[in-house]
């Protein structure tokens, strides 16, 4: 059956044809280790998991690179301020590797959490400090690269087009902050390649051009090249690194060979939070965890994500996640129902299922239309083993583990007065209001649940 993806690249619905008939390369841009990866990040990997267990499903073999970056991704996407590694590390008064091995067993932790798959490649950016030297030498030498007082740029008015994702017209962009970073830039929208490190830079290696760190579009470049070839079949990430990093990462593919990196460019739309913008100073940024300290399966949560098209925004609001934990139950139950159920059903019935929901995950991974014809499934009249197993084999998309019991996931749930007081504890205890602190941890404890603060946040649990 054929498989149609929305290429953000050529802005329309396209037919997938592999490079390799057998196999798909795919490249993903993974976290930058410098804190908590958040319910949105995670909704960016519950959307490559779907694809890459969709493309499983319609029998290929595949070849998935993620990275790491634990350096070179700065404060500012116009090549200002400091390392996210550097900046975290100084805040946390730990190492810069602390930060990333800390943070990275976090984002891996939730990644179990939710059964989604590790790709098959994952690729550090510190672990590849060589490959991304020998690439920007190559852009150098190939007249693609200038070097100033504090870093390589990248020339963008060398390409025949810039950007090519995000179809802006740059010439009618206002310089901005940008031109002001750096006045020996060539033109605006040149990017860094390599930066050059202050002598008290917690992280720099030795270069062509003295003590320096790379920027953040190159690791991509060069660990697609290494692992997956000048081109292959699908580049996927969150809409929100197409304007910069995207069109960054094929800038320096156009360069180096000549060729866009991905034919494919997939992007997962942004995560709301009760219809806005999920920010630390709303106080609306929730970790997986939070939704496991509510007593919700984090598999509901995966389940609740598939609501809304990858490529529409989701607004998570705690009622939806209410409701994505009953219906959770409910699907389960439906499982179970039918695995012991005595009825016989046609086969026209169950190839009618099966080729329906097919389409649906081959049509640019339409979650919701595939779920409504589980749901179907579910509820269907006659309750039978045949049913039951079509169920498990949808499962192999969904990667909801239906036939599994979760007691030893889920978690007591914690009532909303407690998780009320918790929050004004934390709100006193940032104000540096020990004594209110006490007194909230105190009353906290008359209830019933102890409160323990660890280098993790704040743990809750039941006396």
């Amino acid at each position: 059956m054929d498989i149609y993806f929305y290429n953000t690249l050529t802005r329309k619905k396209e037919l997938f044809k592999p490079i390799d008939e057998k196999e798909v390369r795919i490249y993903s841009c993974g976290p930058t280790v410098y804190k908590d990866a958040t319910i949105g990040n995670m909704r960016t990997s519950i959307f490559q998991d779907v694809l890459r267990r969709v493309l499983r499903y319609n029998g290929y073999k595949l070849k998935h690179a993620m990275n790491i970056t634990d350096v070179g991704h700065l404060v500012s996407d116009g090549d200002e301020g400091e390392d996210k590694m550097v900046k975290s590390a100084r805040e946390e008064h730990k190492s810069p590797e602390e930060i990333a091995n800390h943070y990275t067993k976090l984002f891996f932790d939730d990644l179990k959490a939710l059964n989604v798959e590790t790709p098959e490649i994952v690729c550090k950016a510190t672990d590849h400090i060589k490959e991304m030297l020998e690439y920007v030498k190559v852009l150098v030498k190939k007249g693609y690269a200038y070097e100033t007082s504090t870093a390589i740029y990248f020339d963008v008015s060398k390409l025949d087009k810039y950007p090519v994702l995000s179809n802006l017209n740059v010439e009618e962009q206002k310089a901005g902050a940008r031109v002001e970073v750096d006045k020996e830039k060539k033109n605006p929208y040149d990017f860094a390649l390599w930066i050059k490190a202050p002598e008290n830079h917690l992280m720099k290696w030795d270069s062509p051009w003295g003590p320096s760190y790379p920027g953040w579009h190159i690791e991509c470049s060069a660990m697609g090249q290494k692992y997956l070839g000048e081109q292959f079949d699908i580049h996927t990430g969150g809409i929100d690194l197409i304007p910069t990093h995207h069109e960054n990462e094929i800038a320096q593919s156009k360069g180096y060979c000549g060729k866009i990196p991905a034919k494919f460019w997939l992007h997962g739309e942004y995560l709301l939070i009760n219809g806005g913008k999920m920010s630390k100073s709303l106080g609306n940024v929730y970790l997986l965890k939070d939704i496991i300290n509510k007593g919700y399966n984090p598999l509901s949560y995966k389940l609740f994500t598939y609501s809304s098209h990858y490529r529409n925004k989701l607004n998570f609001t705690w009622e939806g996640m209410e409701s994505s934990e009953k219906a959770f139950e409910r699907l389960k139950n439906g499982y179970k129902l039918h695995l012991n159920g005595t009825d016989d059903v046609e086969d026209d019935v169950i190839n009618e299922y099966e080729e329906r929901f097919h389409k649906a995950i081959n049509d640019d991974l339409n979650m919701p239309l595939a779920m409504s014809i589980v749901w179907e499934v579910v509820r269907y009249q006659k309750k039978s083993p045949k049913l039951a197993k079509l169920l498990l084999k949808f499962d192999e998309v969904l990667g909801l583990k239906i036939d599994e019991d979760d007691n030893n996931i889920k978690e007591v749930k914690i009532p909303e007065e407690i998780l009320k007081l918790v929050e004004e504890r934390k709100i006193a205890r940032e104000n540096k209001n020990w004594e209110e602190s006490d007194r909230l941890r105190d009353v906290i404890n008359d209830k019933g649940y102890i409160i323990k603060d660890t280098k993790d946040g704040v743990e809750i649990s039941k006396k």
